[in-house]
């Protein structure tokens, strides 16, 4: 697996609407054309990792061939202009499809406390040594509420959002964190997470916000 931690990664395969909306843009001319484009704004000659957004569902991971799309990705990393491709908005089938055509170094899907539908991808990614790239990892636009995460954090001296982040990195060795921060002092605030410890009966509690949502 390349080192992830220090390599920049894109994300092809989607574009903004006037509106703020993300519409497909995975056609041939139109992924060749978004590689082109980052190399030339940014004055690279190969992109080191380039992740394949599928837009197939609107609300998330959606079923349906991937090859077509992917196919022309690992033409371009032939090329010499994409070192490693990853896959984003992504089901359990599609990862095994794009593993068939290329090698796939991480795998980038909404996934958090509370969202947990791809443990078992998660488990499986990481006995292949396959990064997994969780976002929203603090709830995205909705952030993370929970009173049982609110009294974790208490007891430990913790803010919420750092608890968060600490149990996702305690959850398995594969998974690469990319919180946005939009200040210093959040930043530092994030790093933080990565010193706290968490002892069992905060993660066993923890575990049980997930299943606590989807039993109500």
């Amino acid at each position: 697996m390349p080192s992830l931690h220090q390599s920049p990664r894109f994300k092809i395969g989607a574009r903004r609407g006037a509106d703020a909306s993300w519409s497909p843009a995975f056609s041939a001319v139109e992924l060749t054309q978004a590689v082109h484009d980052n190399l030339r704004n940014l004055g690279l000659d190969v992109l080191e990792v380039v992740n394949l957004r599928i837009m197939f569902g609107v609300h998330g991971p959606a079923e349906g061939s991937i090859a077509e799309q992917l196919s022309v990705l690992a033409e371009l990393q032939r090329q010499g202009l994409v070192r490693h491709i990853g896959l984003s908005n992504v089901t359990p089938a599609q990862v095994t499809e794009g593993r068939r055509i290329c090698e796939i170094v991480c795998v980038q899907n909404h996934y958090n406390l509370a969202h947990r539908e791809d443990d078992a991808l998660i488990d499986e990614l990481a006995r292949d040594g396959i990064a997994y790239v969780p976002f929203f990892p603090l709830g995205g636009f909705s952030p993370l509420q929970s009173a049982t995460l609110s009294e974790v954090a208490a007891r430990l001296g913790a803010t919420p959002m750092q608890v968060a982040l600490a149990w996702l990195l305690r959850r398995s060795p594969n998974i690469l964190l990319i919180p946005g921060t939009s200040s210093v002092a959040h930043l530092r605030e994030n790093l933080a997470a990565a010193e706290l410890n968490l002892p069992d009966d905060a993660i066993t509690a923890l575990d049980g916000i997930a299943a606590g949502r989807r039993s109500s």
